[in-house]
């Protein structure tokens, strides 16, 4: 069983920034997909930002060039930076770990899942 434990998460206005952590207590090797997923309220959850193999990056169309993820192997950490953060942004945010390969931008193929942080993005 692999236990993913999500903090950063806060309320800021709009323009700010926020840092969110997931530490895994499994390592993560070069076969581990890493992602961020956040859900709205009334609508679905959706993908935001993958790291693969701690290289490979993928990110949503709607938060490109202001989130970044990344991935210290030392720690089983993974960050996502959220800079010039918007009110469409404000969402629970869940981080999530796939072990061993596989398809790592199919959302269903995920099967560790963290508590999730709150963001919320004032105007």
């Amino acid at each position: 069983q692999v236990q993913l434990v999500e903090s950063g998460g806060g309320s800021v206005q709009a323009g700010g920034s926020l840092r969110l952590s997931c530490a895994a207590s499994r390592s993560i090797t070069s076969r581990t997909c890493m992602a961020w997923f956040r859900q709205a309220p009334g609508k679905e959850r959706e993908g935001v930002a993958t790291i693969v193999s701690g290289v490979f990056t993928r990110y949503a169309n709607s938060i490109l060039g202001r989130f970044t993820i990344s991935l210290d192997n030392v720690k089983n950490t993974v960050y996502l930076q959220m800079n010039n953060l918007k009110p469409e942004d404000t969402a629970m945010y869940y981080c999530a770990a796939r072990y061993g390969g596989g398809d790592c931008f199919i959302q269903s193929e995920y099967g560790y899942w963290g508590q999730g942080t709150q963001v919320t993005v004032s105007s």
